[in-house]
């Protein structure tokens, strides 16, 4: 059996190159080792100057009780933000990519990890993910046929911001 994970990133299943550094209560204490890190937001916020003299590209990971407003000043030095679904749920985290990608300019790889399901990726694309770890017992194939579970949303989002209506009624304009 392999040990290599996979994702779905940008709509294709593929090999993911990041470790997820897991939680820890002391962020001081966790050692990082060499490559491509997802670190949680207390070793960030306890690291911050030996995470940035690091040469590979860094992520961050929040969970669904923090606030991005922790990365302001650093958004821009993350290459990716995950965003924790601690159960499938806890919507939390989609308020939290729609602030990322809305509110602070986020334009790197936002990806949903934790208890991430089927069902959501649709709607977890809607707000500004990108990129999945689907959870391990499940078909990250079938899981990846969810991004096209519908062809239409009536609704303005993060992926389109104008709502159907609005849309319909620029193409009966433009012909």
């Amino acid at each position: 059996m392999s040990s290599i994970a996979y994702i779905i990133r940008d709509g294709a299943v593929v090999a993911d190159a990041w470790t997820l550094i897991p939680a820890a209560k002391d962020g001081a204490a966790v050692a990082l080792p060499p490559g491509k890190l997802i670190v949680p937001l207390n070793v960030w916020l306890a690291q911050r100057d030996a995470l940035l003299e690091r040469q590979q590209a860094l992520g961050i990971w929040l969970d669904s009780n923090q606030a991005p407003a922790e990365l302001a000043d650093a958004i821009n030095r993350f290459a990716l933000i995950a965003v924790n679904f601690p159960k499938f749920t806890d919507g939390r985290g989609y308020s939290i990519a729609a602030l990322l990608r809305s509110g602070y300019g986020f334009k790197g790889e936002l990806r949903a990890i934790g208890d991430v399901l089927r069902d959501q990726l649709f709607y977890l694309q809607r707000v500004g993910f990108n990129a999945f770890a689907v959870r391990a017992d499940k078909d990250i194939h079938d899981a990846l046929t969810a991004l096209n579970d519908f062809s239409e949303a009536y609704q303005g989002a993060i992926d389109r911001p104008l709502p159907l209506f609005r849309r319909r009624s620029t193409m009966a304009s433009a012909s």
